[in-house]
């Protein structure tokens, strides 16, 4: 099994309720996300996949993020804009550019939202 690791980052702000106290309060973080891409065997070119490609897709999401108040964003279907949602809906919005594709597939996606506090998600195949 090979895995690839894309990084990139957005500022956004949210507002989570039904937490703690602080965290329901309007704030914004400076995200890092961590996107992996996994697969079983490697083209002629000894590659799972060009990493350009993944950066690309992921990027294509990321800026649907940037700089935006996650709570009033329609993509996230009306989830709460938790670092564990948006690592779902990263994951499974990159996973999409992959569905015709059964060679490789998104394996985890982390969210950081400050240098020591971060949500994974591990996709289940």
């Amino acid at each position: 099994m090979f895995e690839l690791k894309v990084l990139t980052r957005f500022a956004a702000a949210h507002r989570l309720t039904m937490v703690a106290q602080q965290c329901e309060n309007l704030h914004g973080h400076n995200w890092k996300v961590e996107v992996c891409v996994a697969g079983k065997s490697l083209d002629a070119g000894g590659v799972l996949m060009d990493f350009g490609i993944i950066k690309n897709h992921v990027r294509e999401i990321i800026d649907r993020l940037d700089h935006t108040y996650l709570n009033e964003l329609e993509d996230l279907g009306g989830r709460p804009p938790s670092s564990e949602t948006i690592a779902v809906y990263i994951a499974e919005e990159v996973q999409k550019h992959f569905d015709a594709t059964p060679r490789f597939w998104v394996s985890r996606v982390n969210v950081w939202e400050s240098d020591d506090a971060c949500a994974s998600y591990i996709v289940e195949r």
